[in-house]
């Protein structure tokens, strides 16, 4: 039974990092129907920004603290993100769906390649108070102090998030275009600011879960590959059009994998994902929390 707790909790620590991925995805989705194959990059980017802020890897050490250098580098990753809207996206706007869904791949080889000419292909640690040696027991389960603070950072975030859709005027503007956005400009509402600000947003959320994973995985231009597609999993999963979906279907897909290389094998848990993703499309195509369309012909 300790063994399983141990797992539970070590899935759990995984499973919010695959969340906050998953909830950027789901937010881009559920108001533009757009899937972003950027968001791995542009988190890996967010990341780059803070480690070059504290003195690393560059040609320039500006030495920034932690707590200066974070928000900093995810503010970068919300311009970003609100730039690719306004500059590539919004002026397609006559394109197809998947024209724009290959928009974001082609951004994410750009971006993949910038930071590969910027910061090289090699491997780099990450600077970050939370310590990976550092644990704490709880009973006869061990917690390390990254994995304790990569949860409790992650609920806080996903907590900001549920608060602003919910309970703010942007957030009801954000349920208001993704609703109709036709309906939602004739009652005044700027649609494309809306849709720049829920770019940026998803940007952020991928930056940092993007911090939280280098200090563990070591920082490099592919490291967000894995995570994103396991966040995309944890979405399909959950319900990729409902946020509360996205957020469950991270942690459910977190603990299922440590459980899964626990007891079965640990080389084959990166397939557990894809398993998921199909059979979640064979039995419930909508994910757990989503909804059923129905469209009248």
């Amino acid at each position: 039974m300790t063994n399983l707790m141990q797992y539970v909790v070590g899935g759990v620590a995984t499973g919010s990092l695959y969340a906050l991925v998953a909830l950027g995805i789901a937010l881009l989705y559920r108001s533009s129907r757009v899937l972003n194959f950027a968001h791995g990059d542009q988190a890996t980017f967010a990341t780059f920004v803070a480690f070059t802020l504290m003195g690393g890897g560059f040609r320039f050490h500006v030495n920034l603290p932690f707590g200066v250098a974070v928000p900093v580098s995810l503010i970068a990753a919300a311009v970003v993100g609100a730039a690719f809207f306004f500059l590539i996206l919004r002026p397609a706007k006559e394109g197809t769906l998947l024209g724009k869904i290959v928009m974001t791949l082609g951004f994410a080889l750009l971006l993949s390649g910038v930071m590969q000419l910027i910061w090289g292909a090699d491997t780099q640690t990450f600077p970050s108070p939370l310590s990976v040696t550092k644990v704490y027991r709880l009973g006869g389960i061990v917690v390390s102090q990254v994995d304790l603070g990569t949860i409790t950072i992650g609920l806080i975030l996903m907590a900001a998030m549920y608060v602003l859709v919910q309970r703010t005027k942007v957030g009801l503007a954000m349920r208001a275009v993704s609703q109709d956005v036709v309906a939602a400009q004739a009652l005044g509402i700027p649609a494309r600011k809306i849709y720049a600000a829920t770019w940026g947003l998803a940007s952020a959320l991928g930056g940092a879960a993007g911090i939280l994973l280098a200090p563990v995985v070591y920082l490099d231009p592919f490291m967000m590959l894995d995570p994103f597609l396991k966040g995309f999993a944890g979405a399909v999963l959950g319900g990729i059009d409902s946020l509360p979906g996205a957020v469950l279907g991270g942690f459910l897909l977190g603990v299922a994998e440590a459980v899964f290389a626990g007891y079965v094998s640990f080389k084959f848990k990166t397939t557990l994902a894809f398993a998921i993703i199909i059979l979640v499309l064979l039995v419930r195509p909508e994910g757990l929390l989503g909804r059923v369309y129905h469209r009248r012909v």
